[in-house]
């Protein structure tokens, strides 16, 4: 990839991207495995719908701590020098997930998975803007793709170890993220120089429209944008293949869910900076917004297993460029604003689906994941107040 730096200053080395990429890539596929492997993690503990939902408030519990923890280290370290532990304990907390058989060990056990979560997001997103300001150019989505291709390998292998024990796909598959993680130790050193890089080198859009920093209106405004859209993937993440299962489907359908929903997504990650740069962030988000209520709507209202693939899919395809285009947005505002768009998102992706589960436990699965359709509308109706702020 071409890079284009500011006058005077080195093109980054391309070790910072490729190890954004390596990490955010591991994260999907730790994330889609667990999310693929849930109705197994529930049938062997023997829960119900709603001591489910308890094992995610678990890790909804790790991650706040994890994103205000993670949000002051970034700030006072760099975001670089918090990539590699969180990425370590992460996997580590994925296999012990997979011995647990009673509630307790489960939420004990989530709230470590739910605080390495969310101490890597906060440092992978605020490196990811640095490294698309020193690269001058739109970077956001392709590196946000990285995870949804993670997530797409990690559905398909769990689609395609059903007949597995859970407990040892998940001791392998967080062996792998562990050592992906040590093997970038050599590249967090070549990062870390960005962690430094000046407001102004932002892509030239961005720099142009919006000055920086935000009001601080508009940093909320952002943050609860995010959070609509990332409740939406965690719904996907978290109750895909629970959802099939209630449809009646085998095991392995219910695992392909989750696949045509991170395929989708990849695929509009990939083409996500290009379209971006072509047709502008609001005309993305609003367009991507529509899209994923319209198509999981109809897959819930029509409530067939085929319509619900589809519906999952198109989910993934409407969602892909939101969130990246808004933490992009954010960056404009600097790291603090970065960090509270990011830990706002990701605290409704961890505590959104523990609300659907005790939503879906008062009712049922599908009236419940009528919650990320109306979201996704309301985002449509307010990207543009976000997006265009002075």
């Amino acid at each position: 990839m071409t890079t284009l730096a500011p006058a005077g200053q080195a093109a980054p080395p391309a070790a910072d991207r490729r190890l954004l990429i390596g990490l955010f890539a591991a994260l999907g596929l730790v994330m889609a495995v667990w999310g693929a492997r849930m109705p197994a993690v529930k049938d062997a503990a023997d829960l119900g719908t709603g001591q489910l939902a308890i094992v995610l408030l678990g890790a909804a519990v790790g991650m706040i701590a994890g994103l205000q923890a993670g949000g002051h280290l970034a700030h006072r370290h760099g975001p670089s020098r918090l990539l590699i532990a969180p990425t370590v304990l992460l996997g580590l907390a994925l296999a012990l997930l997979g011995q647990c058989r009673t509630l307790l060990t489960l939420v004990l056990a989530a709230i470590l998975f739910g605080l390495a979560h969310g101490l890597f997001d906060v440092a992978a997103n605020s490196a990811a803007v640095n490294c698309e300001r020193a690269y001058r150019r739109r970077i956001m989505s392709g590196l946000h793709a990285a995870y949804s291709l993670g997530a797409l390998a990690g559905a398909a292998l769990a689609a395609a170890t059903t007949w597995i024990p859970h407990r040892l796909v998940f001791t392998i598959v967080g062996a792998l993220a562990v050592l992906s993680a040590l093997a970038a130790v050599p590249s967090v050193r070549a990062a870390t120089s960005l962690d430094a890089a000046p407001r102004d080198t932002a892509p030239a859009d961005e720099r142009e429209t919006t000055p920086a920093p935000f009001p601080r209106t508009t940093v909320w405004l952002l943050g609860a944008l995010a959070a609509a859209c990332l409740l939406g993937e965690g719904a996907a993440a978290d109750w895909s293949a629970v959802h099939l299962r209630t449809l009646e489907s085998s095991e392995a359908t219910a695992a392909v869910a989750y696949a045509l929903y991170s395929g989708a997504m990849s695929v509009g990650r990939l083409a996500g900076d290009r379209l971006t740069t072509r047709y502008g962030a609001t005309v993305m988000v609003r367009g991507g917004a529509l899209l994923a209520a319209a198509g999981l709507g109809a897959g819930l209202a029509i409530g067939t297993v085929a319509a619900a693939l589809v519906g999952w899919m198109a989910l993934g395809l409407g969602l892909s460029t939101v969130v990246p285009t808004l933490i992009t947005a954010a960056g404009r505002g600097g790291p603090r604003a970065v960090a509270t768009v990011a830990a706002t998102g990701y605290l409704a992706f961890v505590t959104g689906p523990a609300a659907i589960g005790a939503l879906a436990s008062a009712t049922t699965v599908s009236a419940a994941l009528a919650v990320p359709v109306v979201l996704a509308a309301a985002v449509a109706l307010v990207a543009r107040r976000a997006l265009e702020s002075r």
